[in-house]
This record gives C-alpha cells, sequence and structure tokens, in this order.
C-alpha cells in the first residue's frame, strides 16, 4: 500500500503540498468547528429543553461524537484524500455513495462557511450598537461583514496551507484564552459564594431538574451533538499532512475529546454563574451570549465587548476553515471525476493550493448568504436556515462514513489489518446515534418557511444521485482514479 490515492493525479502534474504538522492538522477541525463560538450561542437552547443540566446534555453529546469519529479515525489510518469523506466512502462503498458522500460534504462546509460569516455579521452588529455607534443593528451591516469575512477565507484558502492553519489556531485560541479567564473569574468567586446573586458552585447542573424526564435531556443532547459539526474537516487535508495517517486520526479524536471538555467545563460553570433555578435557568436560555453577560455580571461591563470581539474572530477563524476545507473537496472531486484536465481540478503550481476551487466555493458562498438573507426576516434567521440544512447534510454523510467503516473492518476483514470484532459495537452504536439525531432534526416535520430546508437539503442529494445514475462514464473514471493505489475490486467502480 502506498501512502496516499493523492499519487493518482490524472488531470494536471502539480499536487497539493505536503508538510502541514499535526497541529495544523487539528487547526483546521478545531476552526470548522469553532468551539469558542459554539459554546457562546448552542446551549441556549439546549437549557429550553433540559434546564439546568446542559453539561450532561454535553457529556452525552461528546460520547456520540466520539462513537462516530472511530470511523473516521480508523479509516484515515488507510486511506488519505483532498476530499475527506468522498475519498474514505468511495475507497469503501464504491465511488457512487462516495461522489454523494463528497458532495454533501461540500454543500455542508459551504453552508456552514455562511454561518460563520453571517455570525460574525451579527457579532459585530451587537459591537457596534453596544458602543453607541448606530442606533440599532443593521442587516446590511451584518451581511457585509459576513461577505467581507468569506472574502478572508478565500484570500487564506489560497495561499499555502500552513499559513491559513496558523492563522486559524491563533484565532481561535485568542478566543478560547478570553474564555478561559472569564471561567476562571467565575470558578473562584462561586467558589467563595460571591456570584452577583449569591451564586456558588452547584452540581445540580449535572443532574436533571425535578420533573424534567430523561428523554429531555437526550433530546436536548442534539443541540450538543451539532456543536461538533465539522471536527472531521482535518480529513481534507489527508493530501498536505506530513504524515496524514497518524496525524489525521489523532486530530479527529483529539478535538472531539478536547471539544467535549471544553464544552462541558464552561456550560458548567457558565450555568452555575447564572444560578440553578427556574428563573436563573430562563435568562440563561435567552441569553444573546451567555460568556458575554457572564463577562459583564463578574468582571466588568467591557469585559461582555471583549468576548464579542472573541467570538468574532472565532467566527472569521471558522469562515476561513470552512473555504478551505470546502475548497480541497471540490478540488478532488473535480480532479477525479473529469475526462480531461480541468481548472477547478488544479492545483496552482505557484502555490501548491486549489485556486479555483476555493475561488468558487468564496463565491458560492457569498451567493448563499445573498439567497439566506433575501427570504430571511433577519440575519439570525438566516444562519438558522444554512445551518439547519448544513446539518442535515453533514449527518448523512457521516452516516455513509460509518457504514463503510463497517463495511471495511468487520465484513471486508480479510482486504485490512483486522481489528477486533467486538469494536463493531463502537460504530454499529454510532449509525444508531446519527440516526437517532437525524430522526429529531426532521420529525416532526418543521412548518412555515422552515418546511423548506429539509426539502432544499433532499433536493442537493438527488442532484449528486442524478449526476451518478445519469453519467455512469464519470463514476467509473471516479473508481478508477480511487482504487488504482488501493487494489480495491474493479467491481466497487
Amino acid at each position: 500500500m502506498t501512502d496516499s490515492l493523492a499519487r493518482v493525479e490524472p488531470t494536471g502534474n502539480a499536487r497539493l503540498r505536503r508538510g502541514l504538522s499535526s497541529w495544523q492538522v487539528v487547526a483546521l477541525s478545531i476552526g470548522t468547528m469553532a468551539p469558542s463560538m459554539a459554546i457562546n450561542v448552542n446551549p441556549q437552547a439546549a437549557a429550553g429543553i433540559a434546564g439546568r443540566a446542559v453539561p450532561l446534555t454535553l457529556i452525552l453529546a461528546t460520547f456520540a461524537v466520539l462513537l462516530v469519529s472511530y470511523g473516521f479515525a480508523r479509516l484515515s489510518q488507510h486511506f488519505n484524500h483532498a476530499g475527506s469523506v468522498f475519498g474514505l466512502v468511495g475507497a469503501t462503498l464504491g465511488p457512487r455513495p462516495g461522489a454523494v458522500a463528497g458532495w454533501l460534504m461540500v454543500g455542508a462546509y459551504l453552508l456552514f462557511g455562511v454561518s460563520a460569516a453571517v455570525t460574525g455579521g451579527i457579532l459585530v452588529n451587537d459591537l457596534l450598537t453596544s458602543l453607541g455607534m448606530i442606533a440599532e443593528p443593521s442587516g446590511a451591516i451584518a451581511y457585509g461583514v459576513g461577505a467581507v469575512m468569506v472574502a478572508v477565507g478565500i484570500a487564506l484558502a489560497i495561499v499555502p496551507a500552513k499559513k491559513a492553519t496558523d492563522l486559524i489556531l491563533i484565532f481561535e485560541a485568542v478566543t478560547v484564552a478570553i474564555i478561559l479567564v472569564i471561567v476562571a473569574v467565575v470558578v473562584a468567586k462561586l467558589a467563595g459564594g460571591n456570584g452577583p446573586q449569591g451564586q456558588s458552585v452547584d452540581l445540580a447542573v449535572f443532574t436533571p431538574a425535578p420533573g424534567v424526564p430523561f428523554s429531555a435531556i437526550t433530546l436536548a443532547a442534539v443541540f450538543g451533538f451539532l456543536s461538533f459539526a465539522g471536527f472531521e474537516s482535518s480529513a481534507a487535508l489527508g493530501e498536505e499532512a506530513h504524515e496524514p495517517r497518524r496525524a489525521i486520526p489523532r486530530a479527529l479524536v483529539g478535538t472531539a475529546i478536547g471539544g467535549g471538555i471544553f464544552y462541558v467545563v464552561v456550560s458548567a460553570v457558565a450555568m452555575m454563574g447564572f444560578g440553578t433555578d427556574d428563573a436563573a435557568v430562563a435568562a440563561f436560555a435567552s441569553s444573546g451570549s451567555i460568556l458575554g453577560d457572564l463577562g459583564r455580571d463578574y468582571l466588568a461591563p467591557w469585559v461582555g465587548e471583549a468576548v464579542t470581539v472573541g467570538s468574532t474572530i472565532s467566527a472569521v477563524g471558522g469562515a476561513v476553515a470552512c473555504v478551505l476545507a470546502s475548497s480541497r473537496m471540490l478540488y478532488a472531486i473535480a480532479r477525479d471525476a473529469a475526462a480531461r484536465p480541468t481548472a477547478l481540478g488544479s492545483v496552482s503550481p505557484r502555490r501548491g493550493t486549489p485556486v479555483v476551487a476555493a475561488v468558487v466555493a468564496g463565491i458560492a458562498m457569498i451567493v448563499s448568504e445573498v439567497i439566506a438573507g433575501a427570504f430571511a426576516e433577519t440575519p439570525l434567521q438566516a444562519y438558522a436556515f444554512v445551518g439547519t440544512i448544513g446539518v442535515l447534510l453533514i449527518l448523512v454523510g457521516y452516516l455513509l462514513v460509518t457504514a463503510g467503516a463497517i463495511k471495511l473492518l468487520f465484513v471486508d476483514r480479510a482486504a485490512r489489518a483486522a481489528v477486533p470484532m467486538w469494536q463493531v459495537v463502537v460504530p454499529v452504536a454510532a449509525l444508531l446515534v446519527l440516526i437517532y439525531v437525524l430522526y429529531k432534526n426532521v420529525w416532526p416535520y418543521p412548518t412555515g418557511v422552515m418546511a423548506w430546508l429539509p426539502a432544499i437539503a433532499i433536493a442537493w442529494l438527488l442532484v449528486a444521485v442524478a449526476v451518478i445514475t445519469f453519467a455512469p462514464e464519470m463514476a467509473r473514471r471516479i473508481g478508477t482514479r480511487l482504487t488504482a493505489e488501493e487494489n480495491l475490486p474493479t467491481e466497487h467502480a
């Protein structure tokens, strides 16, 4: 077995440049997941269902994500491809499912990029309003800032990936540092029982309040699971990492574990900081920025503004990471599917990056932002639109990767170094979790304008299904190029 599927380069001589360190690989997963932004805006929805037990929901979500990460990590030990799930699923389930999975994940990353950019615009709006620079939030400002963030993402996605991933890591590290300072101060005051309303350390946040059934905890865990969306994006650096078959599995599992610890600790301190009675939980659930509110209440008003700035920086990193990930996947799909060299499936000899794919991905994000903004009443609703569709797409992609891992490791056991058979319970459990999360995202079926969101996700899926159905030659090309170095059975093509 050779080092990489990347050596199959039928559409040109230029290749993606290797050399990314393990930390730079981790940076893409962290940037796409954007934990410092997610912990500031996602726990509120869980609190509306699970009450004070938000940290418990995040413990369950972390466990679920670790189950899902198993399949990604195991497959990344065997395959490393710029198309991420396109390559992983294509090499295990065949080129047609691989093309579908790749298309789904491209859509998800594009929409997550829009989500991060719009969130950044919303945060800038809030900052300008709180500083008295504008009278009220402006949609034009929110969308304009979002477009600028995407433009920054394009610029950084076309430079060598080392520079982009370094900046993503710096962006997120700055925000996490601000959050940890707030957490440390809050813990110190809680330990002395010196909260603004007499709050103190209260481990009740890890148990449901009386009258809250465990079914509510599992339902709320769905929102916690979504905070991890994008943790797998480092798989798109399979052709640029220095030691991909070691660095990527470590990045995947490490991001899931590290993100889980961060989410649980910060959410627990935040809930204690607000308080655990009904009124405090209601305030938590309605907060626009839980860490901003804690910063203002426990430190000083300006700290709340600093949190907003930090979260905006995190949003920039998220937008950059999504352009980077989606451009690599677009490049890989175009490279392997095309009968002849194309601009989309080419790498710049000078930069060693897929410049055209990065520009196309960025333009697609800006167009998506414009469309979402045209139909949404507010930027926050636009954020909900694109985020919901992206989540539906990525969940199906996760399902296909997990199914591919089961097939490779436990069905075609002779094809690879076998893992203990008992480990099949891990990906099977992951499948059940994914089906549950997907079900909870579409049922009860949404009404009103939200009813369009699952329909759009299905339409995106059907585009890929139609193309691979009516273009069998393309599917065969993908199969040939994906399997050439891995000696997989030719009937998969």
